[in-house]
Parts: structure tokens; sequence; C-alpha cells
């Protein structure tokens, strides 16, 4: 049975450029010896699967905006080092979907120079380049996106704590008087593991079955008011949309639905769940604009609005510390309260690092299929002056 443990690697980053967060350890996985890139044994055996060269291929996004693009920014540096040590050769493969990206691993198997693959996966259809490195015998982390299946073959799957970033939103909108019966909105971020990960939290936070650690504080939280599932039921029926973590997604939705929205509550208490920065800056430029129209500004003024966020944009950041001079006013005037967890991009850099530690010989803590999570924390105004969030 895998582990989900948060305390942090004991591996050395060698090549790290970035100031990037301890990662977590892993436990016991699911894979045996017989799944090919199997690892060895935890102390860095040599007899670990590796690929037929000694290039390592990292397969990510195409960076143009947001979370996906700043890891694939900070992937490339940390590529551009590793080539300049000599120990390994490393090239960044950048695509704009998972399809294109299973070209991309058919590619890398062609090549026949590869020594492992890190494997940021843009959406599930690149569950055939992942299958189709296990074909080939080339080891591969999974990192953020994990597609189910391929996960049991990967040396490691290791991501941000999904499951910690949802039990941590629903721990603080419980601190600010979340109860059975208030109204929420949905902003889902996709289809994918991430977001079913983070509403699991989420969930199974208020139905009591599961904790909250604090990366920052370091403490542990548990529910105070253990729900019901016909209780957490009522509370996401009705205002829930995908917005494929898209900020003009998110705007569309709430322009259309906020006058039956702001009718809703009727405790005074508004929730917005929303699973990404991009999203809720999407909200604030709703509410920046004059698309909506009086009454309903009026009535969500009236409201206590609590609204969430993930990632670690260093705008949002602005916004909760009041830097920003346009959107800061526009949170102060219709948000009681307003937070991220943090989740930096900057961890796709401890995902390449663990690759080199696994191919040099490094040790390795963990079996194939095991998951590793990169601990989270809640950033809001009272200590947004610790974190630095990355440029989106």
């Amino acid at each position: 049975m895998r582990k989900m443990l948060a305390a942090a690697l004991g591996v050395v980053l060698a090549f790290s450029l970035a100031a990037c967060s301890s990662s977590s350890g892993g436990g016991s996985g699911s894979g045996s010896s017989t799944t090919p890139a199997a690892s060895g044994s935890s102390n860095g055996s040599s007899t670990r699967e590796k690929g037929p060269g000694n290039t390592i291929y990292v397969l990510g996004p195409t960076p143009d905006h947001g979370w996906t693009a700043q890891a694939g920014v900070y992937a490339q540096q940390l590529v551009n080092t590793i080539n300049t040590q000599g120990q390994f050769k490393a090239q960044y493969m950048p695509a704009s979907s998972g399809d294109a990206q299973n070209d991309l691993a058919n590619q890398v198997i062609a090549n026949g120079d590869a020594a492992g693959v890190v494997f940021m996966a843009i959406d599930d259809s690149a569950q055939a380049g992942q299958e189709a490195l296990i074909a080939a015998n080339i080891p591969f982390i999974s990192f953020d996106r994990i597609i189910l299946g391929p996960d049991k073959s990967a040396i490691l799957n290791y991501s941000g704590d999904n499951f910690s970033v949802g039990a941590g939103i629903a721990y603080w909108m419980q601190q600010n008087g979340l109860k059975p019966g208030d109204t929420m909105v949905s902003l889902i971020g996709d289809n994918t593991t991430v977001s079913q990960y983070r509403q699991q939290g989420f969930d199974q936070f208020l139905l009591g079955t599961r904790q909250y650690t604090d990366k920052g504080t370091g403490q542990t939280y548990t529910t105070t008011q253990t729900w019901t599932q016909d209780q957490l039921n009522t509370l996401e029926a009705n205002y829930k949309v995908v917005c494929n973590w898209n900020a003009d997604n998110a705007s569309q939705y709430l322009e259309q639905s906020l006058p039956d929205i702001v009718q809703a509550p009727t405790d005074g208490n508004l929730y917005v769940f929303s699973m990404d920065d991009e999203m809720t800056l999407g909200f604030l430029n709703l509410l920046q604009g004059n698309s909506l129209d009086a009454g309903t500004k009026t009535a969500l003024q009236n409201l206590n609005v609590y609204t969430s966020a993930v990632g670690g944009m260093q705008q949002l950041y602005d916004v909760m510390s009041g830097k920003d001079t346009t959107l800061g006013p526009i949170a102060n005037q219709y948000f009681k309260g307003l937070m991220s967890m943090y989740f930096s991009p900057q961890m796709m850099n401890t995902a390449i690092n663990d690759m080199v530690t696994y191919l040099s010989g490094g040790d390795w803590q963990y079996n194939v299929g095991d998951d590793a999570y990169e601990p989270v924390a809640i950033v809001d105004k009272t200590n947004v002056s610790q974190y630095t969030g990355f440029q989106g």
C-alpha cells in the first residue's frame, strides 16, 4: 500500500537552480521488480533499470502563461545547468497537448539515447506516451498530473499534495464560518486527478477522515464539525463549473450565475472554492469591470465572501498585500477573506533532480509506483510577505 508522507526527501538536489521547497518522502509502493523501469534497492543499488543512453528528457508544457508555463521555465533553466555539469545530457521537450506529448515520447524512444524521462502530462491523453516508455523499459517520473494506470510503473509519482490543497481550503473555510447549509461556488480546474484529488481532500477534511498539516505553521488541524455525506452533497450540488484552469472561463460563468448566486445565502456568507489563482483573478477582473449589473454587485458586497485560490502567482500575492493598487481595492471591497494554497511550480525542479539522483546511483527511497508529495501552506494577507510568487 502506498504511503503519503509529509517528511522532506532525503535526496541531494545537486543541480537545483531555485530554492525549491523540500519534498515529501515516499513509502512502499505497489510495483514489483519485474515491472519495466523498476528501481533497485533503496540504498542506491546499481541494479536499477536505466534507459539505453545518457540523456534525461523532460516532457512538459509549452511556456506561455500560468503555473504550468512557469514550471516549464524552471525546468528549462535546470536542463541548461545539467548540460553544463557534464554528467548527463538533458533536453526539455515542450508540448501544448497530451497527444503531442505522445509523439515526443515516441521520438525519445526512437532517439535511442534516453537514460530517463521526467513526464509532466498536459492531460490524460498523454497516457499512450507513458505506456510507450514503459514498453521500451525507459524509467520515468510522473510529475504533477498523475495518470492512473501508468502510475503503477513510474519510478516515482511526484506532485504537490493536492489532497492537502483541498483539505487546507476546507480548513480555512471552516475557520471562517463554513457550516452545513451554507452556499458554495466551485471553480473546478479540469477533470483530471489534480482536481479530483483537491476535491477529495476538501470533502475528506469536512467528513473527518483527513487532517490538514500546514507546511508554514507546522501544525496539524482536524475538522471542528464532522459533516455527513448528505450535507456535503448539498453544499456542492448547485454552483460549479469546470474552467480548464482559465480565468476567462471562470469570469464568464460567474457573470452568468452571480445574479442567482448572491440570492442563495441564508446567513450572509458565500464561499468560493477556486482551485487555481488564475480563476480567482478572473473573478476579480469581473468585479473590476462593468458587465455585472449594479444590483448584483451591491448584493455581493453585502455578503461575507470567502474566496480560495491555489498556486502562488505574484499578482495574487500583490492583491493580498495591497501592492496591486487596481485589484487590491476590489478584493477588499468584495471579499471578506482571500487565500491561496502555496503550490510552487519550482517543484518541477525537484522531480528533475530526483531523476538525476536515481540515475547517478544516489540514495533512492522509493519503490516502483510510489507517490511523493510536496507539502503545501495557506497564504493570506497575514503571511503573504513571507512568500515570493512566480510571474504568471
